[in-house]
């Protein structure tokens, strides 16, 4: 397993090559590689290449720094994946030093490159979409060379459920079941498992109300556009690797998908609620005292309003006074009900996630521990990896009592799938029933003051 990590470089550059091809640290300068440039000299032919592109770029180089597990690989290998690193990042547009450090118990790769291509003369692009691109490429090539990996499931489960890079608003409706996003999600799921076809999984989106744009990316846009009218992108930066063209593509082709979402109902219309209208009071509004036309409108307006309330009432089986109190109270009693049973579905959410993470800690962490474990004694070793084995510890010990600790990060997931998705069913209820208690609590309020203002004349 390889951890990544990369930061700028604005001034100095010769001090950071100097540290990266310190003879201590690269096995006497045998593990240096270089492209387009000297290593000697590669400070002032970055330089020189900045100049001759006229670029005004502040940075001056990025460093890449590719850290390994201890014990899983050889310097020689480290190196190697190095290169093809460079090489599949870089694609022959920047140049480049290259350093193994063996120093530290454990192999990790130093990249120092220039901020400025000498091909296009642009500066680098260093951005959460290009750090994503690194980290994919880096363990691709672990792989590729039977180093180990972060777990697929895992990976899979936090660029769905990761809150990060959402939007406050976007982070709320994820944490009540209206993202629209997560919606999105779920419609390209189910229409996943209900296509036999690519065709078939395009017709059945537009089914559940998508207009669909096909180009380089495959886009969409819900007809009630909850996503402000604009396109969204099935990119791996914004919904998932489960979500880009391709992968979708052999997901429908997937003799073995899993068929979790069989037996939902997903409701992509959102709940219109009208507020109903509210008696005047004859008796105490001043306007009514003050003004006789507005007297006539106003007793014209509750007679009406009335009627309207009464109708509502006969729709929803109300025929007296006393129905409409009983269903109130029914109706907020089950209200009550949902919202207990959306905490505890949230409360179950929140273990799973907690177990996820524990899980995958552990599984980042194994290796060090377990050298850790074979030589306690050795302090050097344990003050470098300090923070990994604290951590392997702490998760382990967070495991220990949880009821959910035999389960895959695999099945966890996907119990962490089913209970999103019955989340969302019950905060559509919760809503339309909320919605009723409103109009039902508004029709016995008008009522009331009909009555009285009825018994007052």
């Amino acid at each position: 397993m390889a951890i990544t990590k990369i930061h700028p470089i604005e001034k100095t550059l010769y001090l950071a090559l100097d540290y990266i091809m310190n003879e201590d640290k690269t096995d006497e300068k045998i593990l240096i590689s270089s492209f387009g440039c000297n290593p000697k000299t590669a400070h002032l032919e970055f330089e020189q290449t900045k100049r001759e592109c006229n670029s005004k770029a502040k940075i001056l180089a990025r460093h890449l720094i590719q850290a390994f597990a201890p014990g899983e690989t050889t310097p020689e290998q480290a190196h190697q994946i190095g290169l093809e690193l460079c090489e599949r990042i870089l694609k022959g547009k920047y140049e480049y030093v290259l350093t193994t450090h063996i120093d530290k118990g454990h192999l990790h790769n130093h990249i120092l490159f220039n901020n400025v291509s000498f091909e296009t003369g642009k500066a680098y692009k260093s951005n959460k979409r290009s750090y994503h691109q690194i980290r994919t490429v880096s363990d691709n090539l672990c792989r590729e060379n039977g180093l180990s990996v972060i777990d697929e499931n895992y990976k899979r489960f936090k660029n769905r459920y990761s809150t990060n890079g959402k939007s406050y608003m976007e982070y709320t409706e994820f944490k009540r079941g209206n993202s629209w996003k997560n919606k999105l999600q779920i419609a390209i799921d189910k229409a996943v498992l209900k296509s036999k076809t690519y065709e078939e999984f395009l017709k059945t989106m537009e089914y559940f109300g998508y207009e669909i744009k096909i180009g380089k990316y495959l886009s969409f846009r819900h007809k009630d556009k909850r996503d402000n009218g604009r396109f969204t992108r099935a990119k791996a930066y914004t919904l998932g690797e489960d979500y880009t063209k391709e992968r979708i593509k052999e997901r429908i082709e997937d003799p073995n998908k899993h068929h979790i979402y069989a037996n939902q109902e997903y409701h992509y219309e959102k709940l219109s609620y009208k507020k109903p209208d509210t008696i005047v009071d004859m008796k105490n509004n001043e306007k009514v005292k003050s003004s006789k036309g507005y007297e006539v409108w106003a007793g014209k307006h509750n007679m009406r309003t009335m009627a309207s309330a009464l109708n509502e009432m006969r729709k929803s089986g109300i025929s007296s006074y006393e129905e409409l109190d009983l269903k109130l109270k029914k109706v907020a009693s089950d209200r009550q009900q949902l919202l207990d049973n959306i905490k505890q579905i949230e409360k179950e959410m929140k273990s799973i996630y907690s177990v996820i993470e524990n899980k995958n800690t552990i599984s980042e962490n194994q290796l060090t521990y377990d050298m850790y474990i074979k030589d306690k004694e050795n302090k050097a070793f344990y003050e470098e990896y300090k923070s990994q084995i604290i951590a392997y510890e702490t998760a382990m010990k967070r495991l220990k009592n949880s009821k959910l600790q035999t389960l895959s990060i695999k099945n966890l997931s996907d119990k962490y799938m089913l209970l999103e998705q019955e989340k969302t069913t019950l905060m559509g209820e919760y809503s339309s029933q909320n919605a009723m208690l409103h109009k039902l609590g508004q029709a016995k309020k008008n009522t009331d003051l009909y009555l009285d203002n009825s018994l007052e004349k």
